[in-house]
């Protein structure tokens, strides 16, 4: 049967369906499953746990969120913090060897980690019936880490190909040397993954001091969302939590973010496309013009009719792909603008980047552009939170790197914003005179 005749079948039953039960003198009435909001506890050790009920599915998230990501390596750390997120699934003094894969892949559960410049969160997906062992796993895992040699020295491997490929992708090793050029000599510079010397050196006595640390009670957040009963999971959390004793070490804060320094790079890349990205200093997470760049950025280059695309692709044709972001995070943020192009076209690209930026910062948007953009992220947003391992990322995140209250008002905040403040903000942090260029030029047109 063809596609299409299986779809107008499907909906002919579904259309049947819903007359028969419009007919029916009994209606059920569709109700959507309950959401509560979440909860915050801080245990004693500083351990923060949040938990949100939400049963839209029999399945349930549970991370535990590590105030430890690259910015908090000195030099000959480099990578350890990603390679420790490699390391804690295999195994504590209590669950050796393979023992966590099996306890939750058994259950039909998987897990993952995953490390950036701020942060990093180890995330499981279970069976409701299993969030107490999701629970406790993490407990052990945050403290009771092997990191047994042998399988220490196997993962370098791992690791190495990982660099290895990060390196084959135009775009991530297009945007590593953007944030090495736009944070130079600041830890956001560096190379989350690390460099191939510094992994084939690492000891596991390095490993181990890092470990201990930054792996302290202080640093965690347990997020725990799913079809629980909120009240079990607290005390479980707090069962499980509360025997780890206070690290007693802060994390330091960021250093200072020293003023963008205006370059172009240009760099060989095998291939025939050339990359362009443009980058500007911005404001970080918690920043007030956060919400109104937010806007701004959407409205010049996230959807096919934002202004970038419609200029340079649809009617000029100079580039294949365009894209505006903004990345805020603890400390600091940047903003981009990142095309796909022919290399004859990279400088008649940037001139007419910079005049579509321009024409933002002297005449700003207009409200249906604002109300457009409001109207996208509500919709990410849904999106982000139909699922229970969505919600907890936004939330672990949020409790992470800034604050709860603030991610859970953040829509309002943007609803609020007005054109004026875009409009501001776009004058203020879209400087056409101070900004970073990096391109990855064909090596064969050099």
């Amino acid at each position: 049967m063809a596609a299409s005749t299986r779809i107008a079948v499907a909906l002919l039953v579904t259309l049947l369906t819903l007359v028969a039960s419009a007919c029916s003198t009994k209606r059920t009435a569709l109700v959507a499953p309950p959401t509560s909001a979440p909860i915050r506890h801080v245990l004693f050790n500083g351990v923060r746990v949040i938990i949100e009920e939400h049963r839209t599915s029999d399945v349930v998230a549970v991370q535990l969120w590590v105030k430890a990501g690259g910015r908090d390596e000195v030099a000959n750390e480099l990578g350890l913090a990603h390679y420790l997120e490699h390391m804690l699934f295999k195994g504590t003094p209590t669950r050796p060897g393979r023992l966590i894969d099996r306890e939750v892949e058994g259950t039909g559960g998987r897990m993952n980690a995953g490390t950036s410049l701020d942060f990093t969160y180890y995330h499981m997906v279970l069976p409701a019936s299993r969030a107490v062992a999701g629970v406790e796993i993490l407990a052990d895992i945050g403290v009771n880490a092997s990191l047994d040699e042998p399988l220490l020295e196997a993962e370098k491997r791992v690791v190495l190909e990982e660099i290895r490929l990060g390196e084959d992708s135009p775009m991530r090793f297009l945007f590593k040397k953007t944030y090495e050029s736009v944070f130079d000599g600041h830890p956001y510079g560096r190379p989350v993954i690390g460099t191939p010397e510094l992994i084939r050196a690492l000891t596991r006595e390095q490993l181990v001091r890092f470990y201990r640390r930054l792996y302290s009670p202080e640093n965690f957040t347990l997020v725990v969302v799913g079809a629980v009963n909120p009240d079990q999971i607290r005390d479980v959390a707090t069962r499980a939590f509360s025997r780890l004793p206070r690290g007693g070490t802060a994390r330091l804060p960021a250093p200072p973010i020293a003023d963008l320094k205006p370059r172009a790079v240009a760099l060989p890349r095998p291939g025939t496309q050339a990359y362009l990205t443009m980058a500007w200093m911005a404001p970080k997470l918690d920043h007030a013009d956060t919400p109104a760049l937010d806007l701004v950025v959407a409205i010049l280059g996230q959807r096919r009719a934002s202004r970038l695309t419609e200029a340079l692709r649809e009617r000029l044709g100079l580039v294949n792909s365009i894209s505006a972001g903004y990345t805020a995070m603890e400390a600091a943020g940047v903003l981009t603008v990142t095309a796909q192009l022919e290399t004859d076209n990279l400088a008649r690209a940037e001139r007419e980047i910079l005049a579509e930026i321009q024409r933002v910062r002297d005449g700003g948007v207009t409200e249906a552009e604002r109300e457009r953009s409001v109207t996208a992220a509500e919709a990410g947003r849904e999106f982000q939170m139909e699922t229970a391992e969505g919600r907890a990322f936004t939330l672990g995140r949020a409790e992470t790197v800034w604050r709860l209250e603030d991610e859970l008002l953040y829509l309002d905040r943007l609803r609020s914003v007005t054109i004026e403040q875009m409009h501001a903000a776009a004058r203020r942090y879209f400087d056409p005179e101070r900004y970073v260029k990096v391109t990855l030029v064909p090596s064969r047109t050099r």
